[in-house]
């Protein structure tokens, strides 16, 4: 039985001999040599095989394939001048399997392709007699992305044969690259035709130049101008990193430049298990072997500048004894097994294997005759063909159902050019979609030999990675990956590279200002020993302290004419009042807790209510005794009965039912401030009802105003003791505090916010003292000769003076 090959052994645009593409024909020998030698694949029988050359034009594509049909070199469609045919089954490449399947279809002769995988004739109602033994490539895009993952190649240029399957895997390619953030920097598109060749030259060069990728993919098939278009990039390839597959096998090229400018590239190669016995069998193999292959005396005299002689052209004369093919350099032909060679390999075993079953199922359903020949057409293995599985004697398994073929698996060579000329390629890594997810791209990156000029792994970006702390800003009009890099907001961090968005700390933690990390807030307040409370806290002891020194002096000098002027009992009530007004404040600073947030501003409140009600009840006392002047009117009588000091507790209490009434409804409460102060969460204490809080304020501020209106109405009476003009500044004072206080207060967080409610209170409660009791300690201890009486007094100033004696 005859299995008959096609293959491409010349080359027409070159105009040499592809020594690459005999290795297809010894292949085919050593595997019919094997089976035929094996006892347990069709015993007691001979496979034979014929070869024949098929050239890519479209004008001679169809020649030989019509020959071998007819028999003659000048056929007839449909007649053969073959007595008797033997063949069963064609074995040809897949860049002329559309062509020769048309034909073989008619015939419905089993071919079997070895080229890449191609969607087009898995096609079984277009091509029902066509097997294809290369296994699917759908996992080559995948298996590239996953390298360029590896290395952090975001920024690649494309070159594409311009065939369906280069379009497609194309798109494929390009799909897969946007779902993982990988961009296009060109597309250039491999010629298959004389007529595109010119064009592509051109605008190569350009994109070529003009690419900032150091990275370029390339996928052609074996019908690409690929070799002729590369010749005029010569100067244009080096220093890139080339990422292709074997279906161009540049590294058999004799063209020094290519050998060079592709060093260090990386080729995806499907995977198989080495085949044993064929080493071996290519060091053994010569001329002599097989004389009746004209092809074989051709590579040799090339090879090793025999002289040839004879009329067929095959006595070969003055070669070197030791000529063997495992002496000749890679480029020139590769001792190892191609992957065009090994699916040759599994396409004869499918043949044989077809074979012997079909001769199993005819001797079980007839009587065994001897004496028969064995005789059937090529149409009767499709259904053996179809369904067949096997494995291999390297230990693979084959499957012809295109429909259960599965997914390729890779082995990752990286191609050697040294010594210089003396191409080879070096397994360095392995590709397999079987894998769980992030364990199928496997690398041995010290054995990568990059391209010339680069010394360490190469980077292919448009934009450099933005580390961690900024986030990536797109640029209009630009991909994906090129882009700015921008500082992360406060309080916001990124820490990994090239992030999108920046993401927020929680509340309770903050930004470090490398804007990479979030750290746990520190727990702070106003504390005492804080710089601010410690000054705040000196300053109110040192208030405290001088108003009680205002009081011994007040009491020790309390029979004094300035001292009885102004109604010593309310000037005791008053300086005890801002006594407790200082101390006040010290609730304010200090750890926070339930009862300090409820005693701060009730407190605050109570006290503040009575010093500014005492001042009040001073002022109408003042004015009401420069307004009696006749003996038995009501206001004599009011004055004489203390009714103004009756202000003091109507007033407090007012401010102690508002107070209760807020204590009762929304009580203050401790609270935390995660905002105000970067890198801490302060403890404050939360007022519960803002409006309570302002009703209370504004209830103190109503009381100020009355007191500031009563003092200005006296502060022109007649009188040397007459204090009505320090009531008047001292409510000045105290009212432009704490209409200051308002504004300032709403603008500001957290311990600031604290310390300027106590600074209020301070500079409030010292401008009380000082208007009203400075001016009068200072004629107290320093002009003691202005606190006596000269002269005899009028009458108006004798009622003040008994009007403004307490009662006991």
């Amino acid at each position: 039985f005859l299995c008959h090959a096609f293959f491409d052994n010349w080359s027409i645009l070159l105009g040499v001999f592809q020594s690459k593409n005999y290795q297809y024909a010894l292949a085919l020998v050593f595997a019919i040599e094997e089976i035929n030698k094996n006892p347990h694949l069709l015993p007691n029988m001979t496979l034979g095989f014929g070869l024949y050359n098929v050239m890519h034009s479209p004008m001679t594509v169809m020649e030989n394939p019509f020959i071998w049909l007819a028999g003659l070199e000048k056929h007839v469609p449909n007649y053969t001048c073959r007595k008797q045919s033997k063949s069963v089954a064609v074995i040809s490449e897949s860049s002329t399997a559309v062509q020769m399947g048309t034909l073989l279809e008619l015939y419905k002769i089993p071919q079997l392709t070895l080229g890449p995988f191609e969607p087009l004739l898995s096609d079984s109602g277009q091509f029902p007699s066509l097997y294809q033994m290369t296994p699917k490539d759908t996992s080559l895009t995948h298996g590239m992305v996953s390298l360029m993952l590896h290395f952090s190649w975001t920024w690649v240029g494309l070159a594409i044969s311009d065939l369906p399957k280069g379009i497609q895997f194309m798109s494929d390619l390009k799909a897969e690259m946007q779902k993982n953030g990988i961009c296009v920097d060109f597309v250039e598109l491999i010629p298959a035709t004389l007529e595109s060749l010119s064009s592509l030259q051109n605008s190569a060069h350009i994109q070529i130049i003009k690419s900032s990728a150091n990275v370029e993919i390339l996928f052609c098939v074996t019908e690409s101008l690929i070799g002729a278009s590369f010749q005029s990039w010569e100067q244009l390839m080096t220093w890139k990193v080339w990422v292709t597959t074997s279906q161009w096998d540049f590294a058999s090229s004799e063209k020094p430049f290519l050998l060079y400018s592709f060093h260090g590239t990386l080729i995806f190669s499907n995977h198989h298990s080495e085949i044993s016995g064929f080493k071996n069998f290519l060091q053994t193999a010569n001329p002599s072997k097989y004389p009746e292959d004209s092809y074989f005396s051709k590579l040799w005299s090339l090879a090793f500048n025999c002289s040839v002689t004879g009329a067929s052209c095959k006595t070969l004369q003055n070669c070197p004894l030791n000529a063997s093919l495992e002496s000749l350099p890679p480029h020139y032909f590769d001792m190892s097994m191609s992957d065009g060679s090994y699916n040759i390999y599994n396409a004869v075993y499918a043949v044989a294997h077809s074979v012997h079953e079909m001769l199993l199922q005819e001797l079980e359903m007839q009587p065994v005759n001897s004496g028969a020949k064995v005789a059937f057409s090529p149409w009767q293995l499709h259904p053996f063909l179809k369904n067949l599985q096997f494995t291999n004697p390297a230990g693979d398994l084959v499957n012809l159902n295109h429909k259960r073929n599965l997914e390729a698996e890779y082995d990752i060579l990286n191609f050697w050019n040294f010594p210089y000329g003396y191409g080879r390629k070096v397994k360095v890594g392995w590709f397999s979609p079987y894998v769980s997810h992030g364990q199928q791209l496997s690398l041995s990156e010290n054995l990568i030999e990059w391209a010339t000029g680069i010394t360490e792994t190469p980077r292919s970006v448009c934009s450099v990675s933005c580390s961690p702390g900024f986030r990536k800003t797109p640029l209009e009009g630009k991909p994906a990956c090129c882009f700015d890099c921008t500082l992360c907001p406060e309080n916001e961090i990124s820490n990994q590279t090239d992030m999108d968005q920046c993401v927020n700390c929680p509340d309770l933690q903050y930004a470090n200002t490398e804007r990479d990390q979030c750290f746990h807030k520190k727990v702070t307040f106003l504390s005492f020993e804080d710089p601010l409370g410690m000054t705040l806290v000196c300053t109110a002891l040192c208030f405290s302290v001088l108003t009680v020194v205002f009081l011994g002096v007040f009491v020790k000098h309390r029979d004094t004419p300035i001292v009885k002027a102004n109604n010593r009992c309310l000037s005791y009530i008053l300086l005890i009042a801002l006594i407790f007004c200082f101390l006040c404040s010290l609730l304010f600073i200090g750890h926070p807790n339930t009862t300090t947030c409820v005693l701060q501003q009730t407190t605050f409140g109570v006290v503040f209510t009575l010093a500014v009600s005492t001042v009040l009840a001073k002022t109408i006392t003042v004015l009401l005794a420069f307004k009696v002047t006749v003996p038995g009117r009501r206001m004599r009588q009011w004055l004489l009965s203390g009714v103004p000091n009756s202000i003091i507790p109507i007033c407090s209490l007012i401010q102690l039912a508002l107070c209760g009434i807020w204590l009762g409804t929304s009580p203050p409460f401790i609270d935390t401030d995660a905002h105000s102060e970067h890198g801490h969460i302060i403890l404050v204490c939360n007022k519960g009802s803002v409006t309570a809080f302002y009703c209370v304020l504004g209830y103190l501020g109503s009381l100020a105003l009355a007191s500031f209106t009563v003092a200005f109405l006296a502060r022109n009476l007649p009188d040397k003791f007459n204090e009505a003009k320090f009531l008047t500044f001292s409510m000045l004072v105290f009212c432009s505090v704490w209409v200051t206080f308002l504004p300032v207060y709403q603008s500001t967080k957290g311990k600031v916010m604290v310390a300027v409610e106590v600074f209020s209170i301070l500079c409030s409660s010292a401008g009380l003292l000082g208007c009203i009791f400075v001016p009068k300690c200072y004629i107290i201890l320093f002009r003691p000769e202005k606190n006596a009486l000269k002269g005899l007094r009028d009458r108006i100033v004798s009622k003040e003076t008994d009007v403004l004696k307490c009662s006991s």
